[in-house]
């Protein structure tokens, strides 16, 4: 029987049709256009070809994301890697990692008792997705560009030429009886032995614990005896911002209370000689005799890559546990994506090995793209505060990744150093810290970036602000603790021998959420900004107020770099907050600046109280008052004591520099020195208060102005 369709029905058919591609639509009189000329099949085709170029658009930024139906553009990326988090993991680690042993399973979690585990079944080799690859592909490709302390001496490394190091090295620890469960302690500065120390620990099965060459004998014996390591690497001397550090004596004295310790590796950074006890071994030398081939041992995605101690709130140093797959393949991705990291870039991370973000961008990151990453062993003012736009304009650096420390410190030193330097090569700036979970990018080519806001999660990544009551808040423009609602790759597994510590800290406040320890707020285009520590909480006459905010409000004095408020005991109040203050440096007679503490007191006060109660623990939505800038009160002006005029930040005619070290002496202490001062006259402007006296700095120029009681 012939079935006869009706035209208003072709219509409907059509639009159905042609509607159902991604991100088309057809209106009543195009189905109409398109029915009269009989090119159904023209405009359901131009409709699919339309679909499939969105999709491209997606997958040439991320090329996996040509197996993910449905997604047109980086949001929507976004959006199924938290959707379907196992599918897009699988894919990326397929593509992006070399396996020896494919995996079976993806993800394997228990957020109540802190047991996550990925890529089960899989079993790699961190050294060989490292250096390998990439040594068959570009041997003479530099992998590292190693920036000593003198500038202008920097050392390149090809990657066939760490691969041969690393090899030797690995030999090297095989022979002295280093085997996979061993975890091999690393005391050095940045430099491309320390670099191939990591590797070589990875390459034969061993994790590494790597431990900050600035820290002391006692601090680097605590983390040998908690890692039970029976190894240590460290070299002759450091040298670091002109100055020499004797590492080895330092080692001689923790070995000392380390019984578990056998054997101690020394290379030579300097020329120094250095004494030698039964237990040491001369490293470069051994190492000659070594073959420059070592196999690398298979490892399951899930043992052990490092530990890494962080100096915690609770007093014993607690060491985080990383493993293989995971680590390498977000530590990878947060590489490529966030900084745009393309071939042939110089990135450049001045962090220490010491610490995570040398760990993630300035080793295990860049290398695994196969890219060429900067080794800093300097500090930033060494020999100037131009050192880090120095090197930028030297070595063409492209991304560059600094600690918010660093940062601050400069700004005491102005803009100048900035500006005398070539920046043209940089293309991304940033400074954060390691294991990226949100940032800025990836996003749309012209997408906003917020200044000093982390703004948008990465793939996978699903934050939740928590309230008081342990309840997620859905809104925006909201405050809360900042929690991870679901597992990512890159997380820690537990802590070292105490995984109920672990479970505590991070699962326990907010079961069924990993908790990061911060505050956060939420805007109402839904960026994220981090709003401080929530641990770093201070109860003044039972008000719980966040340090963070307060040194906000302190830092807005343009004669203050740097503030750090820390509760002392207070007989009355419980607890007070002195805060003290790094005054910025007079572009005229690099002095410190003098400014008076009474209205920077004044800047601070208690606002009115919210709803509820104070309540114990890291709560960030259930603090009874908040703590914001009084706009009544102006703040006050810095004033140097040399004789060069300048203007304020508000365009003031008063000096913006400072008034300690250089410079003639004035005539009245405190004051300007002004050849020939008129005097004052009925009418004028008030002259600003008198700035405060003080006794001559300590060597941070730390100033401690009040304390803020309230």
């Amino acid at each position: 029987m012939e079935l006869l369709i009706s035209t208003r029905e072709c219509e409907r058919r059509l639009r159905r049709r042609i509607s159902a591609q991604p991100g088309l639509t057809c209106t009543p009189q195009k189905a109409k256009m398109w029915l009269s000329r009989g090119c159904v099949k023209a405009a359901t085709s131009s409709a699919a070809a339309a679909g499939r170029r969105r999709e491209s658009h997606a997958a040439a930024f991320m090329r996996e994301a040509a197996d993910f139906q449905g997604v047109r553009d980086r949001a929507g990326l976004q959006e199924f890697s938290v959707a379907h988090k196992e599918r897009f993991w699988a894919a990326v680690a397929r593509r992006r990692l070399d396996w020896i042993s494919p995996f079976r399973g993806v993800l394997d979690c228990d957020m109540e008792r802190g047991k996550v585990s990925w890529f089960q079944g899989g079993r790699l080799n961190v050294s060989a997705n490292c250096l390998d690859r990439h040594a068959r592909s570009s041997p003479e490709k530099v992998a590292l560009i190693w920036e000593r302390d003198e500038p202008g001496s920097e050392v390149k490394v090809t990657y066939r030429q760490l691969l041969e190091m690393t090899c030797r090295t690995g030999n090297l620890l095989r022979r002295r009886g280093v085997k996979k469960g061993h975890c091999v302690t690393i005391y050095m500065p940045p430099c491309p032995l320390a670099v191939a120390s990591m590797l070589a620990c990875a390459r034969v099965g061993a994790a590494h614990n790597v431990v900050f060459a600035g820290f002391s004998a006692e601090a680097l014996a605590e983390r040998i005896r908690d890692a039970r390591s029976s190894t240590v690497i460290t070299v002759n001397e450091s040298v670091r911002g002109g100055k020499v550090t004797r590492l080895k004596a330092t080692v001689d004295e923790a070995v000392r209370s380390c019984p578990t310790v056998r054997q101690v590796f020394v290379a030579m950074r300097t020329d120094a000689p250095v004494a030698m006890t039964p237990k040491d071994v001369a490293m470069e030398e051994e190492m000659m005799t070594e073959d420059a081939v070592c196999e690398p041992a298979a490892m399951d995605s899930e043992d052990v890559l490092f530990l890494l101690y962080t100096s915690g709130s609770t007093g014993k140093p607690k060491g985080l546990v990383h493993t293989q797959a995971g680590y390498l393949l977000y530590t990878a991705l947060t590489h490529k994506y966030v900084f745009d990291y393309r071939d042939g870039d110089v990135f450049g991370c001045v962090a220490d090995i010491g610490w995570i973000t040398g760990h993630s961008y300035a080793v295990y990151g860049p290398l695994a793209n196969g890219g060429t990453t900067v080794l800093f062993e300097s500090t930033p003012i060494y020999p100037d505060p131009g050192r880090y736009w120095e090197m930028v304009e030297r070595l063409k650096i492209n991304q560059f990744y600094g600690a918010p420390t660093a940062i601050r410190l400069l700004l005491k030193y102005g803009d100048e150093w900035v500006r005398k330097y070539d920046r043209s090569s940089l293309r991304t700036l940033g400074s954060e810290t390691g294991g990226i979970c949100i940032a800025p990018r990836p996003s749309e080519p012209h997408a906003e970036i917020v200044p000093g806001m982390a703004m948008r999660p990465f793939f996978g990544i699903k934050p939740a602000l928590m309230d008081g009551q342990g309840e997620a808040v859905t809104s925006n423009d909201a405050s809360g603790a900042l929690c991870l609602a679901q597992p990512w790759p890159g997380m820690a597994r537990s802590i070292h021998g105490d995984h109920q510590r672990f479970v505590d800290t991070y699962f326990k406040t907010y079961p069924g959420y990993f908790f990061t320890g911060d505050g956060a707020h939420r805007s109402k285009e839904g960026y994220y900004q981090i709003t401080g520590r929530l641990d770093d909480v201070i109860n003044v006459s039972g008000h719980r107020i966040g340090t963070a905010e307060i040194e906000d409000v302190v830092n807005q004095c343009s004669a203050v770099a740097e503030s750090a408020v820390v509760g002392c005991s207070h007989h009355i109040k419980g607890q007070g907050e002195p805060a003290h203050t790094w005054l910025s440096k007079c572009r005229y007679c690099s002095g410190a600046l003098r400014v008076s503490p009474s209205p920077l007191c004044r800047r601070v006060r208690i606002c009115g109280a919210q709803a509820g109660r104070p309540r114990s623990g890291p709560q960030l939505a259930d603090r009874p008052r908040r703590v914001q800038q009084d706009r009544q009160v102006r703040l006050p002006r810095p004033y140097p004591v040399c004789a060069a005029p300048a203007k304020d930040a508000l365009g003031q005619d008063h000096a913006s520099g400072s008034a300690q070290g250089g410079g003639a002496r004035p005539e009245r202490p405190g004051r300007p020195q002004h050849a020939g001062r008129p005097r004052r006259r009925a009418g004028d402007r008030p002259r600003p208060p008198r700035p405060l006296r003080r006794e001559q700095p300590s060597r941070a120029k730390v100033k401690i102005l009040k304390d803020f009681y309230f």
